[in-house]
């Protein structure tokens, strides 16, 4: 059965009808069709754009599909309906067409170096392997591959790049040549150098950017996905290490209290930002709202950009086409108009995934 909708359309700021057909978007009314939400105001499917659905608590691999979707389920129920998965220790790409999990733009497993990762979580490998791992990894996602840039080296007491200049430029050209786009992480200042000059097309988290590398970020049109929630956690990742690593301590403190000013700058350059979290092990999942409230408080964007950044411009980044002829079926209804007050985002009233309604709503809605 096709479904209708009417609400203020965002970012286009009209009263619009919308008829669900299937999972494809029409503007033609289809007779018959159920309307199951009139009045508020309508987004395309917010996007958690680094989210890891294969990484259970504790930073553990999922033990199956299973536990995979029911992480997705609670991102998709806050209003999350694409993620990008930005590495996973488990496959599943069973779940691609699932119709209760939001859609996946996946990574293979994160590639690291050895003993400097989370245990179990990526594929650990020498120099001499990153770049066929890389490619390998391209196949086991569906159009993203996930690199660690950076991690503490215990012999250096401090952030070091995972491998040599040579080998990230590698990983990034290996990426590409494979048709994938790569994604680091990457906290301190060296790799993330090396990893924008090698044309790398996300930095995630990216704490340790410099003004030089943020121009030439948005000349490149190369993304930044600051994930704020987990860079307030910088804190307590010092603290435990201030015993025995104090330069590495003293080092994540100061690339915690200068991120807001390093993700303002990007956005008054013109670098795209995207939301994401960093879901799956020591953060929470269904929080994508709550970071796109931390980019507003803290580093200033306007409630507009955030929205972008959050929503359409991220579905658009990730090939998940919004609501225009033709797009796909997935949107989320506010009473209130975040664009007045982003806090509207943590109450969804409606929600639909797929053309299908799987936020039941409030009564006589």
């Amino acid at each position: 059965m096709a479904l209708h909708v009417r609400g203020v359309l965002l970012p286009d700021d009209e009263v619009r009808d919308l008829w669900l057909v299937g999972d494809r978007v029409t503007t033609e009314p289809v007779p018959g069709a159920e309307t199951v939400s009139s009045g508020g105001f309508i987004l395309p499917g917010l996007v958690d754009a680094h989210c890891h659905i294969g990484i259970a608590s504790g930073s553990l691999p999922v033990g199956g599909p299973a536990e995979a979707r029911r992480l997705a389920a609670i991102d998709r129920d806050a209003g999350v309906l694409a993620i990008r998965d930005a590495g996973s220790p488990y496959p599943y790409p069973e779940l691609d067409d699932d119709p209760d999990v939001p859609r996946l733009a996946r990574a293979g497993r994160h590639v690291a170096p050895p003993r400097r990762y989370l245990r179990d979580i990526g594929v650990e490998v020498g120099a001499d392997e990153v770049a066929t791992t890389v490619a390998a990894q391209a196949k086991a996602g569906n159009g993203w591959v996930k690199l660690v840039g950076d991690w503490i080296d215990r012999n250096v007491g401090d952030l070091a790049p995972a491998w040599d200049e040579r080998t990230l430029r590698s990983a990034v050209a290996a990426a590409h040549d494979a048709g994938a786009r790569i994604a680091a992480h990457v906290f301190g200042e060296e790799a993330v150098a090396t990893l924008v000059r090698a044309g790398i097309d996300s930095v995630e988290h990216g704490t340790g950017l410099s003004p030089d590398l943020i121009d030439l970020m948005a000349a490149q049109g190369t993304a930044l996905v600051p994930t704020m929630i987990n860079i307030q956690t910088f804190g307590d990742i010092a603290a435990r290490a201030d015993a025995k690593f104090p330069g590495y301590a003293g080092h994540m403190r100061a690339l915690g209290a200068g991120f807001p000013a390093v993700v303002r700058a990007a956005a008054e350059a013109g670098v795209p930002i995207y939301v994401g979290s960093d879901a799956g092990g020591g953060i929470d999942h269904g929080l994508a709202a709550r970071e796109m409230l931390l980019l507003h408080e803290q580093a200033g964007m306007p409630p507009l950009d955030v929205l972008r950044a959050g929503s359409w411009g991220a579905r658009q980044w990730l090939g998940f086409p919004g609501l225009v002829e033709g797009g796909l079926a997935d949107l989320v209804v506010y009473d209130e108009d975040p664009r007045a007050d982003l806090r509207a985002l943590l109450h969804p009233r409606r929600i639909i995934l797929r053309g299908r309604v799987v936020s039941p709503g409030r009564p006589g809605d």
